[in-house]
């Protein structure tokens, strides 16, 4: 099944940490309003258990929003307030756009492959996390974040309503570091990757765990790297 997605990526000109990206989706979600759940994926009940259609990274050291769907326009709900500033600690800071990218892509399983980096990916939770440590070779512990990998994108498909009907082919073909991060309160393993798939994944696209929070970044590898 081919799937049509919309993508809006918006880049501010201010600068961001990445431990700062908590406090900037909280302050995003106080100005456009908290009865607005894509911006923070919480409802009355608790979490909200589905596919972050509105992410917030730091790219290039700068704030961004990633934006999917239906929260396109959900967007306007911040930019309708007349004072774009927000505050993060103790610090405003001015929301000047830098960059502002509407795309639509066709999203299917293709019969060639594509190669991508992913940075800061949370695929294990604790439970996992001591599955894979009594894992002892390269490959059984590469193949156990392939499947990972795999349930990550079959999540962010289920997110947008698009259902992958095809088999879906994954390799890491290069494991590039791994650390130790902090996500709500817990230190979680953070996986640095590149792997090729027979997906296609749009640019800064978010996967696995934190995915809202700028985790699990995709980007696609540049041709060529590719080749070398």
């Amino acid at each position: 099944m081919i799937k049509k997605v919309r993508l809006l990526q918006i880049q501010f000109s201010s600068e961001i940490k990445r431990y700062e990206l908590p406090a900037f989706r909280a302050a995003i979600a106080e100005k456009a309003g908290k009865e607005h759940v894509l911006f923070h994926n919480h409802t009355e009940t608790g979490f909200r258990q589905k596919y972050p259609l509105i992410q917030y990274k730091s790219i290039n050291g700068k704030p961004a929003i990633i934006c999917l769907e239906e929260a396109v326009e959900e967007i306007h709900h911040f930019f309708k307030q007349q004072d774009w500033s927000i505050k993060i600690g103790t610090e405003t800071r001015e929301m000047k756009i830098d960059g502002l990218n509407l795309n639509q892509f066709t999203m299917q399983v293709w019969d060639k492959k594509f190669k991508y980096s992913i940075i800061n990916w949370l695929a294990l939770n604790q439970e996992n996390f001591k599955k894979y440590q009594e894992l002892t070779g390269v490959v059984e512990k590469n193949q156990f974040l392939e499947q990972k990998l795999t349930g990550n994108i079959l999540s962010f498909a289920k997110g947008i309503e698009w259902t992958i009907e095809k088999q879906i082919e994954l390799k890491i073909t290069e494991n590039t570091g791994s650390k130790i991060l902090p996500h709500k309160g817990v230190k979680l393993m953070a996986f640095n990757l590149e792997f090729e798939t027979n997906v296609f994944l749009p640019n800064f696209l978010g996967l696995g765990k934190g995915a809202g929070f700028g985790f699990g970044t995709v980007k696609q590898m540049s041709k060529e790297k590719n080749n070398k």
